[in-house]
């Protein structure tokens, strides 16, 4: 009697604590920007909590079931904008949004279900287990960041908004190492009844965010000030909506847009005028040809002493001759009348599905290749390096889908002996939409230059464009909004010295991790592994 009871409550629990998982996974979604419900960050703790019952021997099965559905939750909050590339062509793809929301949520949940079962495998019942579950989910996100592409949207460490005092702390450990952090703490208050150990460690994790403020603060308050002699930078956002550029009538309304707003009269002349990425529906050959009409219209709105940055695409050839098509960034000035182009840049991280297929002949039969509109899509080109500007500063381009990747400027600063002064980050948000994508996406973008110390320099067609100096904050006054027309006038911020993460990269991440992992583990499998 009394066991049939119990089995017939036993759903019951379970999906109360699953209901529990997914509202987890919502309440750390919500901390995230734009929202920015900073308590949501307990729905880490929340987590920790569920997934650190004790159980059977199924336990590891159970605990990656509840890290699974709290990612679930998470990231159908986190990418809910990817409905909005679908709705571009709503007439031929709007029926996969919902789909592609939802299995891309279920896919990257993986990983979450993943650090769960490996946290409940390893895990003690020491308070300190906090730092093995902090280090088992941030190894899952630095594994999301990198396997296949990656996709590292959304990474719990840049939950705090990108210029506050807490993401300061990026700047000595990265967003990764900061996910570690933004990970332990919450879990660290869930153990604080745990006796004296959990008290003192809860104790930690109040006093490291209060070390997140304190170090952050200062850190703003050591902030050079623009120096008026900077190069002068233009951003212009044209406000060119995605479908509009797939109507061949209105090719000359937006390639005159932007000459105007090149064009446009200012107190100061600009050094550089930057157009965002995939400026002009057209290949760069066409519209940048010597004597054609739309060469001399862009030449006529450029100043001989100007530098114009421009996104596009352009044909050429892979590294093995085979025709290819690149994704690019092309630096230009005008030369005798004339436009000549300094340098290009071929954007290496590709968006998978977007700009190429992994899996070309399921993408055909699906129809899902409609969605790269440019021949069969992109090629990578070669791994990232600083441009060389005619007298001016040099700079990292990070095209789109790129400023979402910890160290990919430090990586192109490696492999050229060379450091950039400064980010170009030119961004086709048009993609997104107007919800919360452009805001999440300026957010993590910014995340970059506090990492590199470098100021970053946003453009893109329909908002958010911004100047942001380096310790991720829009300056004053220099920022246009979804859906603006208009540009952006204002000095380049300065550069820092190198951060520590410039330094390292995430070397204090897998240290973190290790320790982690060796102090958290129980004392029966650490005696095993002596």
């Amino acid at each position: 009697m009394s066991g049939s009871m119990f089995e017939g409550r036993k759903p019951a629990l379970l999906t109360g604590t699953r209901l529990l998982a997914l509202l987890a996974g919502l309440a750390a979604a919500l901390a995230q920007p734009p929202w920015g419900f900073l308590p949501g960050l307990l729905g880490y703790g929340l987590l920790f909590r569920l997934i650190d019952r004790r159980g059977g021997p199924a336990r590891w099965r159970s605990a990656f079931a509840l890290g699974w559905l709290a990612g679930v939750a998470y990231f159908v909050v986190s990418i809910a904008w990817l409905t909005e590339p679908f709705q571009v062509d709503a007439q031929a793809q709007g029926w996969m949004a919902p789909f592609a929301v939802g299995l891309v949520a279920m896919f990257l949940a993986l990983f979450w279900g993943a650090a769960a079962a490996l946290y409940r495998a390893l895990a003690g019942r020491q308070p300190q287990r906090v730092f093995l579950f902090a280090a088992a989910l941030a190894l899952a996100e630095w594994l999301r960041g990198h396997v296949l592409t990656g996709f590292p949207w959304d990474l719990p460490g840049e939950t705090w908004r990108a210029g506050s005092a807490p993401s300061q702390m990026a700047a000595l450990v990265g967003a990764y190492g900061l996910t570690w952090i933004t990970l332990a703490i919450p879990a660290s208050m869930f153990v604080a009844f745990e006796g004296q150990r959990g008290r003192l460690m809860g104790m930690a994790g109040t006093a490291a965010v209060i070390s997140l403020y304190v170090f952050g603060a200062a850190r703003l308050a050591g902030a050079p000030p623009l120096d008026p002699h900077a190069p002068w930078i233009r951003i212009v956002q044209a406000d060119v909506r995605q479908e509009n550029k797939y109507d061949a009538r209105l090719f000359n309304s937006i390639f005159y847009r932007y000459v105007a707003l090149t064009a446009r009269p200012a107190a100061r002349l600009p050094d550089i005028v930057i157009w965002p990425e995939g400026a002009i529906p057209a290949a760069m050959e066409d519209y940048l040809a010597p004597q054609t009409w739309t060469e001399e219209a862009i030449a006529g709105a450029l100043a001989p002493s100007q530098t114009l940055i421009l996104g596009g695409y352009r044909f050429g050839s892979a590294a093995k001759g085979a025709p290819a098509t690149f994704n690019s960034l092309a630096v230009l000035r005008k030369v005798d009348g004339e436009l000549q182009v300094d340098a290009f840049y071929d954007k290496f991280r590709l968006v998978p599905f977007g700009e190429f297929m992994p899996v070309d002949s399921l993408a055909t039969r699906w129809g899902i290749k409609q969605f790269v509109h440019v021949g069969d899509g992109f090629t990578p080109g070669p791994l990232p390096r600083p441009l060389a500007l005619n007298g001016l500063p040099t700079v990292q381009p990070l095209i789109c889908y790129e400023s979402l990747f910890p160290g990919f400027t430090r990586e192109g600063a490696e492999a050229s002996g060379v450091r950039p002064a400064w980010i170009a980050n030119i961004s086709n948000d048009a993609w997104f939409g107007t919800g919360s994508g452009p805001r999440q996406h300026l957010n993590i973008a910014s995340y970059r230059a506090i990492e590199e110390g470098l100021p970053m320099v946003r453009a893109t067609p329909t908002g958010i464009s911004a100047i942001i100096d380096a310790y991720g904050r829009v300056v004053k006054g220099q920022r246009l909004a979804l859906g603006a027309y208009g540009v952006i006038d204002g000095p380049l911020p300065p550069a820092l010295t190198p951060t520590l993460y410039d330094r390292l990269g995430d070397v204090l991440f897998f240290l973190m991790l290790i320790i982690s992992l060796a102090g958290a583990a129980p004392p029966g499998l650490r005696r095993r592994g002596a």
